[in-house]
């Protein structure tokens, strides 16, 4: 299997979606006007204890209620759009996907997929395709939305106080750039070594039922049992370590939320004592943080579960890359058959060599038997007659 880097991984996947990048624009766009009508609830609620308390130059306070309701509304009916947008995207892409690989396989066979894992090439094409609507559904566009409104909220709160912009910043990018990014290095390698796991164990398994027959004449059973039970223990403890780790992610997000909340109400509480900020000053920026860490909460929890999207990219997208033995010729004019020939052809497989110098003729319409024993290479023949490989050495004439 070919190791790319994530970021490699990411290009070739965003590189799909330019023929639906005008509904990846919308989602965006809706995405954020989503975010502001759920973070503006409670900022017009803040603004409202203001106005109650004696602030001036605000709205009145029934236009503060109409308005939360106008946003608690398009909330619903934005966030259902964005998400259908991004399912949108997320099915089409599947499925230009799906074609491809199939594609590709009908490019590779015969030669590539003889004795490959069946199991886990379903494996591949089943549930490995799947998993990348996890980043065509679930991240491309969080990942603007989450940048977009921070910078929005960036502006906002520091519109009170440099200081408190500066605080709100860190704090979003703390959660939504360092958090993922650390655990996506401390991850490592755990999401390709759970999908290779998953792909060999679908394999054990669709061999097992293959073979049943052999394992109830041989009374082999109880040890197959035995080792399904040994690959599915370590596919759950594979499982569990990346568990553990998104938890990990987790718990520090949400310590990271509490101390840039906190930070932020210490900041503004400073700033009110010595005169810089009056009471707004404190409230609002300390209900804008508190309520603004939804997007870039959304990346923090990215670290994790996209190291599973990224290593099933990786499995598809070696079946995509792989090169065929055979070129097929696609060029060339039909001829009539008169027969078929072999001279002096030689046939390595893998380092082990299978044919040496072997001479045939082969007329039509007769029957020719081809005899020897075990492993001589009757089959490896017949398979470069029909050119699943290319002799390496000799001619094979038809």
């Amino acid at each position: 299997m070919k190791k790319r880097s994530d970021l490699a991984v990411m290009l070739r996947l965003v590189g799909l979606v330019k023929p639906l990048m005008g509904f990846m624009a919308l989602a965006i766009a809706m995405g954020v006007a989503g975010f502001l009508c759920a973070q503006f609830i409670p900022i017009f609620g803040g603004f409202a204890i203001v106005n109650a308390l004696g602030g001036t130059g605000l709205p009145a306070l029934g236009v503060l209620f109409a308005c939360m309701g106008v946003f608690a509304l398009a909330r619903g009916v934005l966030r259902y759009a964005e998400q259908a947008c991004n399912h949108y995207i997320a099915f089409k892409l599947l499925a230009l996907i799906r074609d491809k690989v199939f594609g590709a396989l009908r490019r590779l066979a015969p030669a590539k997929l003889d004795g490959r894992d069946k199991g886990d090439l379903i494996a591949v094409i089943t549930s490995d395709i799947e998993l990348l609507e996890v980043f065509y559904a679930h991240t491309l566009s969080p990942i603007a939305i989450a940048a977009i409104m921070s910078v929005i909220m960036t502006l906002f709160i520091g519109s009170y106080h440099w200081l408190l912009g500066l605080i709100a910043a860190l704090g979003f990018f703390a959660v939504g750039v360092v958090v993922p990014v650390l655990a996506a290095r401390f991850g490592g390698s755990r999401g390709l070594e759970y999908r290779t796991q998953a792909g060999a164990l679908s394999a054990f398994v669709l061999d097992s039922l293959r073979g049943l027959g052999e394992l109830l004449q041989y009374d082999a059973g109880l040890r197959r049992l035995d080792e399904l039970d040994a690959r599915t223990g370590s596919l759950l403890a594979t499982e569990k370590k990346m568990k553990t780790a998104l938890g990990t992610a987790t718990a520090c997000t949400g310590a990271l939320i509490w101390l840039f909340s906190l930070s932020m109400l210490a900041a503004g509480s400073l700033l009110y004592t010595n005169g810089l900020v009056g009471f707004d000053g404190v409230l609002i920026p300390l209900i804008a943080i508190l309520s603004s860490f939804g997007p870039v909460v959304a990346l923090a929890n990215l670290g994790s579960t996209l190291q599973q999207t990224f290593a099933a990219a990786n499995r598809v997208l070696d079946i995509l890359d792989e090169e065929p033995v055979v070129a097929e010729n696609t060029t060339g004019r039909t001829i009539p058959f008169t027969g078929a020939a072999c001279a002096n052809v030689s046939f390595t497989y893998e380092a082990e060599p299978i044919l040496k110098n072997v001479s045939l003729t082969l007329p039509e319409n007769k029957i020719i038997g081809i005899t020897g024993r075990s492993g001589s290479g009757k089959s490896t023949l017949l398979k470069l007659l029909m050119r699943f490989w290319d002799v390496g050495s000799g001619q094979v004439a038809i």
